[in-house]
């Protein structure tokens, strides 16, 4: 019954796939197909059953019975990725919500969610945390063309220690144990337990949360949550598995120890110094720094949102607001564009570009590469996604003038396509 009522769900959602070898012409009247290179002039891409077949300079008349996307007056660009949100969340400090809602609201969530993110011109993510087999459905939802939503990578639950951010906490015990969701894990050991059965489950990549975080209940700083030893274990694992792994990590010693484990990326790195940003560098760890978080929850300050405890953490965070991608940017980290959506609003995602400009120093076209070509290579989908190419899954958005001029242009998308399929 549980399976007939979640495929109910998702088939209300349903938007069509293209057929079988179907033609789609577009016309652009300018074009980024790599933003490390010069846009092109007026141009026609060809799309055949959801992959750019070609593009030729000018507007070349579409074939018989190909359909014409007329963009003549937008920018064509790749569409953009999002290395890190969270679906099946929407922002608030209600944390006792897990308790009493079920895995199937918080899949209409993610679902609510997926179409909005998508509507952004975000034609992939990766989803860093969501509840037991939720964001496992959701990329199976979207892959398969049954509900509307970006190519997704999932990690599924993070994996946490015992009380640590990313655990059930702040209830009595007996609620602790009836929502345990089974993501902790003691030694090296457990840790590598853990990662298998998350791999087994479904899991695209790992994430773990290496230091305590921001809007978890736990008033015991934002420093190392796991040991060395089960941080190896956990990269290790996973690496043998073939999957990425992703630490959360704030304070600048679990930085530090999440790059020397090897992780791929660090997620938010609010006080990273010298010793974590040289500890990146040497791992080729990057740096996701996801400043739009801290932007979110600071619009929640004083109005009832937030316990004390958090509050005073965020609080803690809110005047290192990009010090760090800066500082890691200059040492010769690189930086990819990341959100944490879901701690604001799902489709606010774009405003983090202006942050990339602002506050960490990128042009324009660097940012648009964090979240095209350099996201891509994070996600191990860089002959996928990122640049439109001949071979490449046909994701393109549109946009009004040049986004290499003024990327505020991208916080208002006009056309989307994802896998050769236009978003009406």
């Amino acid at each position: 019954m549980l399976k007939r009522f979640f495929l109910l769900l998702l088939s209300l959602a349903a938007f069509a796939a293209p057929a079988a070898a179907e033609t789609i012409v577009v016309h652009a009247g300018r074009l980024i197909t790599d933003a490390s290179r010069p846009a092109r002039g007026p141009s026609t891409i060809t799309i055949v059953d959801g992959r750019i077949q070609g593009i030729a300079d000018g507007h070349v008349a579409a074939p018989a019975g190909a359909r014409l996307i007329d963009l003549s007056s937008r920018t064509v660009l790749p569409g953009l990725i999002d290395t890190h949100v969270h679906l099946s969340g929407d922002p608030g400090g209600d944390f006792w919500r897990e308790a009493v809602e079920s895995d199937e609201w918080w899949t209409l969530i993610g679902m609510k969610n997926a179409a909005v993110t998508l509507r952004a011109g975000f034609t992939t993510v990766r989803d860093l945390g969501s509840p037991q087999l939720v964001g496992f459905a959701l990329s199976r939802g979207t892959s398969e063309g049954i509900i509307l939503g970006p190519r997704i990578v999932s990690s599924g639950p993070a994996i946490s220690i015992i009380g640590g951010h990313g655990d059930v906490t702040g209830f009595r015990p007996e609620v602790v144990e009836a929502l345990a969701a089974n993501n902790t894990c003691t030694g090296p050991l457990e840790c590598a337990a853990r990662v298998r059965q998350l791999a087994r489950l479904g899991a695209q990549v790992i994430k773990f949360t290496a230091t305590g975080g921001v809007l978890s209940q736990q008033a015991r700083g934002l420093e190392a949550h796991f040991t060395d030893e089960e941080m190896r274990s956990i990269v290790v694992t996973a690496h043998s598995l073939g999957l990425k792994v992703a630490a959360h990590a704030h304070g600048a010693r679990g930085i530090e120890a999440a790059a020397r484990a090897g992780v791929d990326s660090i997620e938010h790195g609010t006080f990273a110094d010298s010793r974590s940003i040289a500890a990146m560098r040497t791992s080729g760890s990057v740096f996701v720094p996801t400043m739009m978080a801290l932007v979110g929850v600071r619009e929640g300050l004083g109005r009832n949102i937030y316990t004390p405890v958090v509050e005073t953490k965020i609080r803690e965070t809110l005047e290192h607001l990009g010090r760090a991608a800066r500082a890691a940017r200059a040492a010769g980290v690189p930086v990819i564009f990341g959100t944490d959506a879901g701690v604001f609003p799902h489709g606010r995602n774009a405003e983090e570009f202006r942050m990339m400009v602002e506050l960490v120093g990128m042009s324009p076209a660097e940012a648009i590469a964090s979240a095209t070509t350099g996201a891509a290579r994070l996600l191990g989908l860089e002959n996928e996604v990122g640049r439109i190419a001949p071979g490449m899954s046909a994701d393109l958005i549109a946009v009004d003038g040049d986004p290499l001029a003024d990327v505020r242009r991208l916080e208002r998308v006009d056309f989307v396509m994802v896998r050769g399929r236009p978003v009406e």
